[in-house]
């Protein structure tokens, strides 16, 4: 049997389209990789959370010389998050890059991790992947990890 599997998103031309407060995310998380440490790849990434308190936390990559020992900026986040703020759902996570020639998209890990904060909070996040002047979102970390794992 053949079965087909779609999902509806929102994509951006322009961040300057995005609704105001993922702009502001998007400007945080951007900020947040000047605060990464990526001497490797020189690829870094930050992450931009709001919370439903309204408070926003961000996170930067981090590169070890001992690879794969690092981490990436929305798993640093999402553990900070549920450790420190367990009771404050995650509303918004928002992703960007420098550099920033594309969307930056999260890598597998995190969006098992992604899905598993959800499962955990038990509401949806918007993830807003942003990059190269450009935004996509979703409406719940699942639509990015369809056949996620599960015990």
């Amino acid at each position: 049997m053949k079965t087909k599997l779609s999902y509806d998103y929102e994509h951006y031309a322009s961040t300057a389209e995005l609704p105001e407060a993922d702009r502001t995310l998007v400007a945080e998380a951007e900020r947040a990789t000047r605060r990464s440490h990526a001497p490797y790849s020189k690829f870094r990434v930050g992450a931009a959370a709001r919370l439903a308190s309204g408070k926003v936390l961000h996170a930067g990559n981090f590169e070890s010389e001992v690879f794969p020992a690092g981490l990436c900026a929305e798993r640093s986040l999402l553990f900070y998050v549920q450790t420190n703020f367990p009771d404050d759902p995650i509303e918004t996570l928002a992703i960007a890059s420098d550099p920033s020639l594309r969307e930056c998209y999260p890598c597998g890990q995190c969006r098992q991790v992604m899905v598993d904060v959800e499962r955990r909070q038990r509401r949806p996040m918007r993830i807003v992947m942003s990059g190269g002047g450009t935004a996509s979102a979703v409406d719940t970390a699942e639509k990015l990890l369809p056949f996620t794992f599960k015990l």
